[in-house]
């Protein structure tokens, strides 16, 4: 009897790419339509996945939101156009807890949330993959710009080769479990040359607008969520100096984030930023820009992807989506975790999230991350 090595498809998998069976995230967009019609012309057992997470009456094809009504027949149409199977599950309720009722307590709190982040730790990656695994699918498989290396029987995560399009930072919250069976063809492609591929499959979206908006934010306007759900919460309170001197007035907390410059309608010899928020007693603090450098962050819900005593020694971390990798010290313990920075950073609000990464011959990989519940700077230091 002769033996046939079997050769790894495209996926890591020992088999052909037909008998792969393969959940696509399709939300309408041209980077998860673009990954539905590569795993398509590779022969793969695709079935796209659509999900319905919000009521979306007053979106059109205008919208620069995701998840939209139009995304929605988008993702069918290019479903039909591929000739795949497409489902659409509504998430709505799921979404509103997890997502929306989370996004409104946390700038109620005075924080700064991330709702992307909590829509792929939940509805995404918890949801999507448990029905995913229902199908009994091989992968689950996103268009989301980030590289997965398999290295020692788990998968590492690591930033995309377009660090203009990594998508990293929002899934810091991802489980070793979740990563084995996600998969991630864009990592290692530039946003160019996914729109490229897009009109070599004739793909309708291939010069689809990307999505800019938080999908249940329209316009950016985060105030107008806040008074669809909370109406009483804009409570006007104090605008207080760092000496604690009454300066003037707001019409509620959560038209304030950490480090804002404009919209606090103060006049001063110079520029002043918001540094605090104290959310028990409706006050917002402000003061200089050197007011607002980070000393320390401190973390709570921390997600591990790989031991940290293994890279004492080359840690980094980032405090926003766009930000730049940060030198820094991190110390584990009982309640989360202590951030020690090396570099100087303002605007660190709580609610937002702090990933860590170390630097070697493969790239920029994920060490995990927590979510930031304060912070010491120059002005809230002891």
């Amino acid at each position: 009897m002769i033996n046939i090595a079997k050769k790894v498809n495209s996926l890591g998998f020992l088999k052909n790419p037909k008998q792969t069976k393969v959940v696509v995230a399709m939300s309408g967009g041209v980077d998860s339509s673009t990954v539905a019609g590569l795993m398509k012309k590779e022969g793969y057992n695709v079935i796209g996945i659509t999900l319905k997470l919000y009521d979306d009456a007053k979106s059109s094809k205008k919208s620069k939101q995701c998840c939209a009504g139009q995304d929605i027949l988008d993702a069918k149409r290019v479903s039909q156009q591929l000739n795949i199977n497409h489902k659409i599950l509504y998430y709505q309720k799921k979404f509103k807890k997890d997502v929306i009722d989370s996004f409104v307590d946390s700038y109620l709190g005075g924080e700064t949330p991330i709702p992307c982040v909590k829509c792929n730790q939940t509805v995404k990656f918890r949801d999507l993959y448990d029905y995913a695994q229902e199908l009994n699918a091989d992968a689950l498989v996103t268009g989301h710009y980030v590289n997965r290396i398999q290295k020692n029987g788990n998968a590492e995560m690591y930033r995309a080769a377009d660090l203009t399009r990594d998508q990293s930072y929002f899934l810091f919250a991802t489980t070793q479990e979740q990563l084995n069976f996600l998969r991630f063809p864009l990592g290692a492609m530039h946003k160019g040359e996914t729109r490229q591929v897009a009109s070599e499959l004739n793909l309708n979206v291939a010069d689809k607008p990307d999505s800019q908006d938080i999908c249940f934010v329209p316009n950016g306007n985060y105030a107008s969520v806040i008074n669809k759900y909370r109406p009483e919460s804009f409570k006007e309170g104090d605008i207080l100096d760092i000496q604690g001197k009454i300066i003037g007035k707001h019409e509620g907390i959560i038209n304030f984030t950490i480090g804002q410059r404009k919209g606090i309608k103060i006049s001063n010899q110079e520029p002043l930023y918001v540094v605090d928020i104290i959310a028990k007693e409706n006050k917002v603090i402000v003061g200089r820009k050197e007011d607002l450098f980070v000393k320390k962050i401190y973390l709570k819900d921390i997600n591990l992807l790989s031991d940290l005593e293994n890279y004492q020694n080359d840690l980094f971390i980032k405090v926003r989506s766009t930000g730049k990798l940060i030198k820094a010290k991190i110390l584990m313990n009982k309640t989360g975790g202590e951030v020690e920075l090396y570099e100087d950073e303002t605007g660190i609000s709580p609610g937002q999230a702090c990933v860590f990464y170390s630097k070697n011959e493969l790239g920029d990989k994920v060490l995990g991350g927590g979510w930031i519940t304060r912070t010491l700077n120059k002005y809230l230091s002891p």
